[in-house]
């Protein structure tokens, strides 16, 4: 039995591997870069979609001020490499982003969503070498980031070629820590606290996927925000829960080595 609950997160990717391979390729809407909210702010086209990207900047720098210096520590070192590329990632999140709302288009985009293929692919690589220490936290990091980088190239190639581009591998990224993380917490029996922050900030990330896809009624119903602005301040809260857990952790270690 135990085998088998270690076993299914396994099972569980590759079962979602084979089904997408035969469903065939995602494309995304022909309306994609319609967005809501085109006000002009400061000078900025699309001013509260670009300024908004602000609140990933922010984690992320907070995140590598914060946790650097104790990167070392037993709570943060096995996963380090992984959470590391995840702050890095928020950053060029933000800069991505930013740079693909100022003027949305097919070719922008793709320096929207290589960073966000990143922050996914460090949250990978961070969990699993803190509940499993044999694992090669480096070795990990290194494969997911090259998995998340050829995801959206394989996005942009196939777009390049007249079609719309096929997001198979870019959503298995995007989904996979949604998937794995909880089933390795449960399988390996990951403190209450991590399980409580994950589940938080998945939470906030699922909330922030429905106001993207709501994104002109939110923006009607609101009328000062819309729902992709709302979006990108969701994404960055679950950002936020997840960095301020590592930051609680490592405290809790500095204070019972006093």
């Amino acid at each position: 039995m135990r085998r088998l609950v270690v076993s299914l997160p396994a099972l569980v990717v590759l079962s979602a591997a084979c089904v997408l391979l035969f469903f065939g390729p995602i494309v995304q809407p022909a309306n994609y870069h319609d967005f809501a909210d085109r006000r002009v702010a400061l000078g900025l086209p699309n001013a509260a979609d670009v300024i908004s990207n602000a609140g990933f900047a922010l984690v992320g720098l907070w995140g590598l001020a914060r946790l650097w210096g104790v990167r070392r520590d037993p709570a943060l070192a096995a996963g380090w490499p992984g959470h590391c590329l995840f702050l890095v990632a928020l950053l060029l999140t933000a800069a991505g982003s930013s740079y693909y709302h100022l003027a949305p288009d097919n070719s922008r985009l793709l320096w929207d969503r290589l960073p966000i293929a990143l922050a996914c692919a460090g949250l990978v690589a961070a969990v699993f070498p803190e509940l499993r220490p044999r694992a090669n936290g480096r070795l990990w990091t290194a494969l997911m980031a090259i998995a998340a980088v050829l995801s959206v190239l394989w996005w942009g190639y196939t777009d390049s070629r007249g079609g719309q581009g096929d997001l198979r591998p870019y959503l298995f990224v995007q989904a996979l820590p949604l998937v794995l993380i909880p089933l390795w917490q449960a399988a390996y029996g990951a403190p209450r606290d991590d399980r409580a922050a994950y589940g938080a900030a998945f939470l906030l990330y699922v909330a922030a996927k429905v106001a993207e896809i709501y994104d002109h009624e939110i923006y009607s119903a609101l009328g000062w925000m819309s729902g992709h602005t709302a979006k990108h301040l969701l994404a960055a809260l679950a950002s936020g829960v997840l960095v301020l857990q590592l930051v609680r952790r490592a405290e809790r270690v500095q204070a019972t080595s006093r």
